[in-house]
């Protein structure tokens, strides 16, 4: 009887073995579409202003290597002013350091790709100062962790929106804030990556943005996050940005264009 269980799994086994086949998964892959992540930053009390515009195109789902576009013309025109050309200078990077935003002044941006025009026009949205980061050694779930928290003031009967960035070498975290609820108060961006230990030099950024950017970085953080959905959740939508594709308004672009203030503040772990 034992022999005849035996033989019974081990026909069970090779059966199922031989049932194994690759399954090849054929995903439609869509027209690709122009990425652009332009940023106009002014740094606050440093007279150091920089321009990069970045462009890729949209990949396939397993496709890892990032396509970048090499081959724009992209210009950026000051309100009543002449157009100024932004130089190439790698991997889809296109780069001008020459050139402050003022406030009040209108700043359109304009790249032409495969023989299609994307615009947009932004002005300088002024930011706060970081002030000073205070470090908690014992935080997270298991009180070992440690958690930065980087301070700014709010103005008082403003409204603000702020962009707020942490970068190490241990990881990147983003956040958007309102000063809806904490209007004239002082406030901060948290920063908690896994192994972060002394040592470590933490770099933040406090951006001054407008509500437009804030509700499309909003909500592209809420996408980009961990939603806990199984493989049959309903995908993210499309976040369109402010850049326009006059040419042809219906092949529309990716990203954004914004002219910002921003204070950098670098924190050593301790």
């Amino acid at each position: 009887m034992m022999m005849k269980k035996l033989l019974f799994l081990l026909l069970l086994a090779i059966c199922f073995g031989a049932c194994e086949d690759v399954v090849e998964v054929d995903l439609n892959e869509g027209t690709p579409k122009l990425v652009i992540e332009a940023n106009f930053l002014k740094q606050i009390a440093i007279d150091d202003s920089v321009l990069r515009i970045t462009l890729s195109k949209t990949i396939p789902f397993f496709n890892a290597e990032p396509v970048f576009v090499n081959t724009a013309i992209v210009t950026i025109t000051p309100e009543n002013g002449a157009a100024i050309t932004v130089p190439f200078i790698e991997n889809g990077n296109y780069v001008l350091s020459n050139l402050e935003p003022e406030p009040g002044v209108a700043y359109t941006l304009e790249i032409v790709v495969d023989g299609e025009t994307y615009t947009a026009t932004e002005t300088l949205v002024t930011g706060v100062p970081l002030e000073f980061v205070e470090q908690k050694n014992d935080g997270g779930f298991s009180n070992d962790e440690i958690e930065l928290k980087a301070f700014f003031t709010d103005p008082s009967n403003v409204e603000n929106y702020y962009f707020f960035e942490g970068l190490s070498p241990r990881g990147y975290l983003a956040d958007t804030f309102s000063d809806e609820f904490f209007d004239g108060n002082e406030i901060f961006g948290f920063y908690s990556v896994e192994d972060l230990e002394a040592g470590d030099q933490v770099t933040f950024y406090l951006h001054g943005v407008n509500e437009q950017f804030y509700n499309f970085m909003f909500i592209l953080l809420q996408q980009s996050g961990d939603q806990g959905g199984g493989p049959f959740e309903t995908q993210p939508a499309t976040v369109r940005g402010n850049m326009l594709n006059i040419t042809n308004p219906d092949n529309f672009p990716l990203g954004y264009f914004r002219v910002s203030e921003v204070s950098i503040l670098t924190y050593t772990v301790e």
